[in-house]
Order: structure tokens, then sequence, then C-alpha cells
């Protein structure tokens, strides 16, 4: 474990229980590319870590053109044909991309290509207001950014629009 993670002063209710990195925190991120990970597999869910930019690389995604992304994916999504097995679709707070939690009923097979679908409708959407964004909706209303989501799909699709369960391995 990392050293500075031994010293961390822990509340009452929990000294003494050992606190491990979490999976995505031993990742090597000078290595991670863009790309779609099986992140990790818990009891009936896999969570799958949506790289649309490299760690550190100083090219980040914007909040408003996140907040989108969220709204649009997270709508295909829940509409999709397997709209039942997804469980979470949400930002990382490192605004290098998104977590996508699904039921492991869901093949990778499958999610890779609802992902592609969501991605596709995103690049493409072609209305001029962003679903759920009305200030009665939203908790950020005037945070979104359509032309800059769109931007970044258009990236992201042609990212991940050939790539099978094989692909899901973070790099070693």
């Amino acid at each position: 474990m990392n050293q500075a993670y031994k010293t961390l002063r822990m509340p009452d209710n929990i000294r003494g229980v050992k606190m491990e990195l979490i999976k995505s925190f031993t990742i090597n991120h000078d290595i991670l590319k863009e790309g779609v990970y099986l992140s990790r597999q818990d009891r009936n869910t896999n969570t799958y870590d949506l790289r649309m930019k490299i760690p550190n690389g100083g090219d980040y995604l914007t909040p408003a053109a996140s907040h989108t992304i969220e709204h649009l994916c997270a709508m295909y999504l829940r509409n999709s044909k397997f709209g039942q097995e997804i469980v979470y679709f949400g930002p990382m707070g490192c605004m290098t991309g998104f977590y996508l939690v699904t039921f492991d009923t869901l093949s990778e097979e499958d999610m890779l290509k609802t992902l592609c679908g969501a991605f596709e409708f995103i690049k493409n959407f072609s209305e001029k207001e962003v679903p759920g964004a009305k200030k009665i909706e939203c908790g950020n209303y005037l945070s979104h950014d359509l032309d800059g989501a769109k931007e970044i799909a258009k990236k992201y699709f042609d990212i991940i629009k050939n790539l099978t369960p094989e692909d899901l391995a973070y790099p070693q």
C-alpha cells in the first residue's frame, strides 16, 4: 500500500480497518490510452472505464460538455434495448472519461454495441435542446455544451467502433 495511505487519519468508526487502494487507483495511468476497459466485477455488476482522454495529458473533458454527454448518453442507454441492464452512467472526477455500470447479464459484445450506438446518437444529435436540461429538470441547467459534447462523441466513437471484448483489459 502507498505510504501516504498508511498515515491517513481514519474516522473512529473505521479505525483499524485496512484501507486498500481501489482497483482503478492501481492502474498505471502513464500508459492508459483512450478506449473501454472492464474496471471491476462485483457480485452481479460490471464497471466499465470509458476513457475518452489520456490521463494527465493536459487535454480534459470540460464540465459543460461532460454534463451534456451525461444527459444524452444516460437517456440513450436507459431507453435502449438493454436499458434494464444499465445501472449507472456518470463522469470521472478526473475529467478523462465516464463510468458505465451494468448488470453482468449484459454481454460485453452487447455492451460495446450499445455504447457505440449511444455515441453515434450523441455525435449526430440534431435537436437544439438537450433533454432534461431545463431548470425544473436539472441541478445545473446552465452548464451544457452540445457542440462540445458532439465533438467529443465523434472522436470517441471513432476510437470504440471496432473494439471487441478482447480489447477491454487494462494495459499492463
